[in-house]
Order: C-alpha cells, then structure tokens, then sequence
C-alpha cells in the first residue's frame, strides 16, 4: 500500500483526496502556490510544500517542482485530481523516471485517449459507436468545408487535445465554418499547446451521460452506473444527476458493456469516464474518455456506495478490484450542483474575492465538498468553482426536494454565485421532469433572481 502521497492539485479536490488517505492510514504531502498558502487542503495535509507563484504556469503546472516536492518529503505517490496534470502523458513518465506511483493510467493510455481524434479510432475499433466523424486530425478550412458538405451540417469542431469545453465550436452553415475553424484551433494552441483538430457530425438536442469505470492490473473492470451532465454552459457542467432519468436498466447495461469494453481495449487501469451522446432515439455515441477522476465522481459515490479515491489508491498499490458487476447495485438518486463563484444575472461573470460569511447545509442525504471557510479569499486565479452540494434521495422527486432545500440553505457572503441558478433550474418543469438536452441553458427560460 502507498505510504505517502502528494496531491498534485488544489481546492477542493485536494481536501477529497487528503480525507480519503487519511481514512486509509497513509500520510500526505499538499502543495500550493503562493496565493493559495491560506487554503484549507494546505491546514488538513501531513506536510505542505510551496512550489511557486499564483500562476498554474508556474506552481501547479511545474513539474520539476513537483516532483521535487515529491522527493524532498519522501512520497511515493502522486494524486493529481483533476485538471492541471491529470492527463498529461510527460508528467507520469516524469513520476515512473522518478520511481514514484502515478494514481492514475499509465502514460500510453492517457497518449492513447487523450488525443481524441484517436480516441475515436480506438472506440471504433472497439465496437463502440461513435459520431459520424471525419478521419482523424482536420488541417485546413477547406478539408473542414469538404467533411460538411459530405455529412450535413451543423458540424462540431473540437480540439483533438482538448477538454472543459475549451476549443470546441459548432459552425451552423458553410458561412461560418472557417471563421469557427479557426477559432477552434486558436483556442486549442493557447489552451493545450496544440492545435489539431477534428470534425463530428453536430447532433441537436442530445444528452450528455457518462459511465464511471475502475480497472485493476489484473486486468478486471466493472462499471459503476452512469451520470446525466446535460446541464451546461458553453460546454461547461453545472448540475449532473445520477443515474440518468432517460435510461432503461437494458440500455443501462448495453451503455456500461460498451464503456468496460473500451477500456479493456487499451489495457487501462485505475479510474476512468467513457463519456457519449445520448440522442432522442436512445442511440448513444462515444464522445470521449476521460483519463482521471470527474469533478462530478461524488454522485456515484453516493448511488453505490463506492469510494472512487480509495479505489483509486488500492488500484495503483497494486491491489485487484475487491468488487464484480454483480457485487454493484444502484441505490436511491443523486444530485450534484457546482457552487462557482460567479454571478449567474450577469452572465455568469467571474466573482472572486473574500468570504466573510459560509453556512453550509446538512440533515440527511446532503453532502458538501469544499475548501473554502470564512475568511477564505477565492482567488481570481484559477477555476471558479468554490463548492460541490451533493444530495442524495430514495427518488428523484426526493432528491430535488431535498435540493431545493439545501440550496436554501446556503449562505455564501459577499460573493456571488451559481446559487441561484440551480434554485431557478428546479422551478423548470422539464428539470423537474428530467426531460432536459445539452441546450437546456439555451432552451428554456431560467428566471435567476439577481443577489444584489
């Protein structure tokens, strides 16, 4: 078993990890960027170690300072949460040069999936269905304006090394499309430092759910059910649900084979998310795999009855898989809503700043996932996201009462944030119906009620 581990992350997904750990009996290593000296991962950890400025670039991005942080305390293993370096195949050739457990695939994997114009080839190879698509990396306008004419539009560009919705655009008509091509690629080089790209048939109205999936060394991999993140914002999640309203427990199973069959095609191991398209019909398309843990794990966590950190770190220890399929069962109903500092009457404009004032909700069935505290500065930094309220409920119709409820309850002064949003969202009646797409957002009158 690890003995000590660096968490390689910050916010709130790092006091996750350090709860987790701690419950496991191993000891661990934060750390954190000169702005983030105060937060609450950098109190909970064992040791805490500073490894540059404000700037990811030069703190949460660097990895000879983090490995070096790694070596200096003496860990012999690496969480990296999600973002930053969670998905990065040089950082874990980084840590295995160094002698040191990446908690998460392997560098090839993430080579292999990261790139998703060949994560599409590979699905295809599979036997997953994907998107109609073009064939590998576009590379100019006119191959772009070629693949449209041939499938129809509207088509969707998307960075072949991209993810969080960044460097992806919908061009609707021949019009449009180098002008969003170009966009695309623009995005995609400032973003990831690369900018291929390639083209999918755009589907209108879909659905957007995920399988979670956990594979050992031994080759074993289970899937733990699936969660519905059709709410969104410019591609960006804000409230996801599990399991999904618009799943029948046959294509439930059909869903999640295909995911285990996916990951068992590039010999994955550790956590993952098969992400796919849902459309009207019930036909699903792979979209993507996510290499790392989901913001929005919680949720299945509580369907289940799974902790995906601990099973994550029994995984890269070596351990097998200590569950079947059959051992897995769906229990009650899920909801989590991101809680971002952001003001959702004003475009959901950035909000950072001091929180003087945090009364977070409890009673049964409500789980919060934060690092913030009163007096906590949110700094305007980094991803704008400063809490998780997680719920969960015997039913759906329970879970959204019982969400109604705890967003009542929270207090989170002076900032501003997505709060009221979700409060407005359950007043929706196709929220409440569970009759939701991708363009919810777009779609539907959402009557936010404005802090002041």
């Amino acid at each position: 078993m690890i003995q000590k581990l660096l968490i390689a992350n910050r916010g709130e997904i790092a006091v996750r990890i350090i709860r987790a750990a701690r419950e496991m009996g191993i000891a661990t290593v934060a750390v954190f960027s000169e702005i983030d000296a105060d937060s609450m991962h950098v109190r909970l950890a064992d040791e805490a170690i500073c490894i540059g400025p404000a700037p990811s670039v030069k703190s949460y991005l660097m990895v000879p300072n983090i490995i070096m942080a790694a070596k200096s305390s003496g860990a012999d293993a690496i969480h990296p949460g999600y973002g930053f370096l969670a998905e990065n195949a040089d950082f874990v050739r980084h840590c295995d040069e160094a002698g040191i457990i990446f908690v998460g695939p392997s560098a090839d994997a993430i080579d292999r999936m990261g790139n998703k114009a060949q994560a599409r080839a590979t699905a295809q190879a599979a036997g997953v269905p994907v998107v109609p698509g073009s064939d590998g990396v576009v590379e100019t306008a006119a191959d772009a304006a070629q693949f449209a004419d041939e499938v129809g539009y509207p088509v969707l560009i998307k960075a072949s090394a991209g993810g969080g919705g960044k460097g992806m655009r919908v061009a609707e008509n021949a019009d449009e499309l180098e002008k969003q091509f170009t966009a695309a690629k623009n995005e995609a080089a400032a973003a990831f430092g690369n900018d291929e790209a390639y083209l999918e048939k755009y589907l209108a109205k879909p659905r957007h759910v995920e399988f979670q999936v956990l594979a050992d060394s031994a080759g074993n991999a289970v899937y733990l059910f699936e969660r519905d993140c059709s709410i969104q914002r410019r591609h960006q999640k804000l409230i996801e649900e599990a399991p999904s309203p618009a799943l029948t427990p046959q294509l439930r199973k059909k869903m999640g084979e295909a995911a285990v069959a996916l990951v068992k095609a590039v010999d994955y191991v550790n956590a993952a998310t098969v992400e796919f398209l849902l459309d009207k019909d019930g036909k699903f398309y792979f979209m993507e795999m996510n290499t790392r843990v989901q913001v929005e794990h919680p949720i299945t966590e509580q369907i289940t009855g799974i902790d995906i950190i601990k099973e994550q770190l029994r995984i890269a220890s070596g351990e097998p898989l200590s569950i079947t399929q059959d051992d897995i069962e769906l229990d009650g109903h899920a909801i989590e809503f991101r809680i971002n500092a952001e003001d959702p009457a004003h475009d959901f404009r950035p909000n950072p700043g001091r929180i003087d004032q945090l009364i977070v909700p409890g009673g049964f069935g409500v789980r919060v996932d934060t690092h913030c505290y009163p007096g906590y500065l949110v700094p305007p930094t980094y991803d704008s996201m400063i809490a998780k309220l997680v719920i969960w409920a015997p039913t759906r119709d329970e879970a959204l009462a019982r969400g109604a409820r705890a967003l009542a309850e929270m207090i989170i002064d002076p900032i501003k944030t997505t709060i009221p949003f979700h409060q407005a969202a359950l007043r929706v009646d196709d929220f409440i119906a569970g009759d939701v797409a991708t363009d919810f957002i777009e779609t539907h009158q959402i009557d936010i009620e404005d802090e002041g």
